[in-house]
């Protein structure tokens, strides 16, 4: 099919995101995703977050945002959820590659964390117990060069997405595998998924793959469709 003069069909998805973002943002809503349903939760927990704050003085919501009880599966085409399929790959820019299972994953050293999480379309999961290995523990251990500025997190099917390294070496960004105390769903991203708090979630990438350092940025999946390439929530940095 030849599009017609004038109609650019991936712009007319990014006005449909658009408009979908608006209106999960608009208060208490039901929505549905993958045949469930999920009820943003009442106004009464959103404000009293805004009243929150954060060690650095943030508020503890971003604006624009509204608090729900727990994770919407967000799509995406799933990677092979068995534990004993898995490898992590930590590549690029580095004096000693990785290529990790599942089971020497667990044995290096874990994190026990309390993090929120922020989603694009405008919901945000506040303490969430996450569990995991720390990105800069893999660094660490994989030895990264100088030479490296860039995090590429690699998923299944080709999914990948960037963060600055420095963002990728702070505490709280983790190869995570347990949430609520349970080992992760197959919809969010069993049995690895990247966490990265701080910036939208699609920057948390679900059946994660690799980690590759890079001297280079590479725009990810969603960069490259129109969204903002560092994705500061409370920035509002939706799109590029």
């Amino acid at each position: 099919m030849i599009p017609r003069r004038g109609h650019d069909p991936h712009l007319e998805k990014l006005r449909s995101r658009r408009a979908f973002i608006k209106k999960a943002a608009a208060g208490t809503a039901i929505v549905a995703f993958g045949g469930a349903l999920y009820r943003l939760a009442g106004d009464d927990l959103t404000r009293a977050a805004r009243a929150q704050k954060l060690p650095d003085g943030r508020p503890r919501l971003p604006p624009g945002q509204r608090v729900i009880e727990r994770l919407r599966p967000m799509g995406g085409q799933p990677g092979d959820p068995n534990p004993s399929a898995f490898h992590l790959k930590v590549h690029g820019e580095v004096e000693r590659p990785l290529d990790l299972s599942f089971a020497e994953l667990l044995a290096l050293p874990q994190v026990v964390m309390i993090a929120d999480v922020h989603c694009v379309t405008g919901w945000s999961v506040l303490g969430a117990k996450w569990k995991g290995v720390r990105v800069r523990e893999l660094a660490r251990r994989a030895g990264v060069k100088p030479t490296a500025r860039y995090v590429i997190f690699e998923a299944a099917h080709g999914y990948t997405s960037n963060v600055p390294l420095r963002e990728a070496m702070t505490p709280d960004v983790l190869v995570a595998h347990r949430i609520g105390g349970h080992p992760l769903p197959r919809r969010h991203g069993a049995p690895v998924r990247g966490l990265v708090p701080d910036l939208y979630f699609w920057k948390s990438p679900k059946w994660l793959t690799g980690i590759r350092f890079s001297t280079h940025d590479h725009p990810g999946y969603w960069e490259t469709r129109g969204y903002h390439n560092h994705g500061d929530p409370w920035r509002e940095q939706r799109y590029g």
